[in-house]
């Protein structure tokens, strides 16, 4: 069978990774891919614009797609998955509607607000007054988020009222994230620690994906501004059975059965980033309707099972409750360009890159090829993934592979899993 992935990032190079694995699969291609997607055994990049809905179609129905995996979340809030539904081609993924769950920060937050999910308690604003007024009311430390689509950076923790109102200005009237920030939302600062917890769902059925915890923060010890993501590990120790068995009541299963009594069932990949504070209660800090990136490298180390017959059970409607999962640990460093995440450097040759062994593998993101070279094309540029038995091995052995490769301004971090580390993970 042949398989489409869309997307050019480190998760997208992980997912097509994953589905190459399983022996029915003759071809995955990847629009547009990167260099690592370009160099992969059955993994073939394709120039196919993914805002351009109809050429998708074309695409599959001209290379008999068996499904489409969409990868980031600009084209299911954009309704490719409708629009490849429409036309009869199997896609994974959530519609256009539930898609607004990570599209619209007011959306997600009035809609866990309806349901009694768990989250912080806020207000929207798109004028600048009354925003710096509830911020004056309710102190600092407190977040403003972008309402829309920011790449993962329109999200500032203000440790300070000053920094609160600088964050206002930026987005209500700087444009700094655009139609983005147009709205923000202002919401209470959560403490705790935070976990990743992502699930398959086909519209009823929950499969919860192995647990992991991003790292967003630019600098160690989690300091400095937001990111994308810097690097993930998994499992996530602080998600206990217990703390398991609450997100699923309280936080997933109450998005499915709203969705279904909405008559727009959930299908696809949900994402729920969370807090769980000191009585082990999980709150919802966002939701995103796609694999996290760099949770996404780490995980697919571990899955054992096929990811090919999950998404096949799942168009089916007939998810299992379970998947299989290695016994050892995984831990994902991202490898950054010069500047990010304000900038991205872009046209810096790497060097040092080989094609890794079965408990080491390096994940492309912002790269490309360029003659006989490969050069960075982003803000993050690669996720060297491990797997070992302690979370302390996986990063060493990480950080060992790293040592070997080389890009002009490439930056990092050496701490990343010191949470579960400090714990004797």
């Amino acid at each position: 069978m042949n398989i489409l992935v869309l997307g050019t990032g480190g998760r997208e190079h992980a997912l097509a990774w994953a589905c190459a694995k399983d022996t029915r699969v003759k071809t995955v291609y990847v629009a547009r891919g990167n260099a690592g997607t370009n160099t992969e055994d059955k993994l073939v990049n394709v120039d196919l614009d993914v805002a351009n809905h109809a050429a998708v179609v074309e695409f599959c129905q001209a290379n008999d797609i068996a499904f489409v995996v969409v990868g980031p979340e600009a084209p299911l809030v954009a309704g490719v998955v409708d629009d490849l539904r429409a036309a009869n081609i199997g896609v994974w993924g959530p519609t256009k509607y539930c898609a607004q769950l990570e599209g619209s920060k007011a959306f997600a937050k009035d809609f866990m607000q309806k349901h009694g999910i768990p989250t912080a308690f806020y207000e929207v604003f798109t004028e600048i007054k009354p925003a710096k007024a509830f911020v004056a009311k309710n102190g600092a430390p407190i977040v403003i988020k972008a309402d829309g689509l920011a790449a993962g950076k329109g999200v500032i923790v203000a440790m300070s009222e000053q920094e609160a109102y600088d964050a206002i200005d930026d987005m209500l009237s700087g444009n700094k994230f655009g139609d983005a920030g147009s709205r923000v939302v202002i919401e209470q600062f959560l403490a705790g620690e935070e976990a990743s917890f992502i699930c398959m769902i086909d519209g009823d059925n929950i499969l919860p994906m192995a647990t992991s915890q991003d790292h967003k923060r630019i600098f160690e010890g989690d300091t400095g501004a937001n990111t994308g993501g810097m690097g993930a590990y998994s499992p996530a120790p602080v998600v206990t059975d217990e703390v398991h068995h609450k997100v699923i009541e309280r936080v997933i299963r109450p998005v499915v059965d709203a969705m279904k009594a909405n008559g727009t069932p959930y299908t696809g990949f949900l994402y729920a980033g969370l807090m769980i504070n000191d009585q082990n209660d999980p709150y919802v800090i966002e939701f995103n309707c796609r694999f996290g990136d760099p949770e996404t490298q780490p995980i697919m180390m571990r899955l054992e099972s096929s990811l090919v017959e999950l998404i096949e059970a799942g168009l089916k409607g007939n998810l299992p409750a379970t998947a299989n999962w290695s016994k050892q640990v995984a831990l994902g460093v991202v490898l950054a360009s010069r500047g990010y995440p304000e900038s991205s450097s872009k046209g810096d040759v790497i060097t040092g890159l080989d094609n890794g062994t079965n408990t080491l593998k390096v994940f492309h993101a912002g790269t490309k090829q360029q003659g006989d070279d490969i050069v960075t094309d982003g803000g993050r540029v690669l996720c060297v993934t491990a797997l070992a038995d302690t979370i302390k091995d996986a990063q060493a052995k990480a950080l060992q592979a790293i040592d070997g490769i080389n890009f002009d301004g490439m930056q990092y971090r050496r701490d990343i899993g010191w949470r579960a580390v400090d714990k004797g993970f």
